[in-house]
């Protein structure tokens, strides 16, 4: 469960970008790495500095291509058959938030734990838990509105305009699907799906379950750090960029204040002083024998 970043723990950032679709991405692909490593998938990388992480099974495929031949920096599929063509593939561009990429990768690796029927698990109108509208549901709960309807699309849009989620109905290209933005379901930040600030694609048999843990991550109220002068301008001019305070020392509690008092020295006895009177002088010394 995604909660407010915490002030006492160390953040890489100086600014919080609010609405956190608004933050860009934070340019390291480590933790959306993460959740795939611990389960001991393999990573191997080419000489251009691409990674690439492999399940055991070889039926769950992530590419991070930085020195790719296109936008595409995560590139995920997934296979029935090892040696035959994707069942599912999901991609995020170079410009998509790290932290809802590695939303989607932990949702992945739960489901790999799970077995195949999880991690192949297609949509499926006739199932409660496979129902692709369970996707958009955290982000009706969260606000978003449906927008008027269009041929062929189902379109949600957040509440400030600037990001959207679209569902494309009817029959589409399996290879398009995976090789192109013309898929199933595409997530977006930005006025224009046309001129995404970021985007994010997933094809027609994404199981369900990955994707909400995506649309869950991306209207999560809560900002996301980042450096103000790594900003990007657009992000700059939309978002709204609160500073970070360094963290507070902690208000002490009762225990420590008595703690504090019983370490303190005991007090003194008032010395014994002479109290003259204010209106009368001490008497002088007798003759000198």
């Amino acid at each position: 469960m995604n909660t407010h970043p915490d002030p006492r723990h160390d953040i890489d950032g100086d600014v919080y970008v609010s609405p956190r679709y608004l933050a860009s991405t934070t340019g390291i692909g480590d933790p959306a790495l993460a959740p795939l490593l611990d389960l001991d998938w393999d990573l191997q990388h080419d000489d251009l500095g691409n990674a690439y992480v492999n399940a055991p099974d070889r039926r769950v495929r992530l590419g991070y291509l930085p020195e790719g031949e296109d936008d595409g920096l995560w590139r995920i599929n997934a296979y029935k058959d090892p040696f035959g063509p994707p069942t599912w593939g999901a991609c995020f561009n170079d410009s998509c938030p790290t932290e809802f990429v590695r939303a989607f990768t932990a949702a992945l690796a739960d489901a790999y734990e799970q077995g195949p029927d999880a991690y192949l698990a297609a949509p499926d109108s006739q199932s409660d838990d496979r129902e692709p509208f369970l996707a958009v549901v955290p982000l009706i709960k969260r606000g978003w509105q449906l927008e008027r309807p269009r041929w062929g699309v189902l379109a949600v849009q957040s509440p400030d305009g600037l990001a959207g989620l679209e569902f494309t109905t009817g029959r589409l290209d399996p290879e398009a699907e995976l090789t192109t933005r013309d898929a199933r379901w595409q997530l977006f930040a930005g006025t224009s799906v046309d001129r995404p600030a970021w985007y994010a694609t997933a094809s027609t048999d994404t199981p369900v379950a990955l994707l909400r843990a995506l649309t869950e991550c991306v209207s999560d109220p809560a900002p996301l750090p980042r450096w103000r002068e790594d900003t990007h301008s657009y992000i700059k001019d939309m978002a709204q960029l609160t500073p970070i305070l360094p963290p507070q020392p902690p208000a002490p509690t009762p225990l420590d204040v008595q703690r504090a008092n019983s370490r303190r020295p005991a007090a003194l006895p008032a010395p014994s002083v002479p109290r003259w009177s204010t209106t009368s002088r001490p008497a002088l010394p007798g003759p000198r024998r």
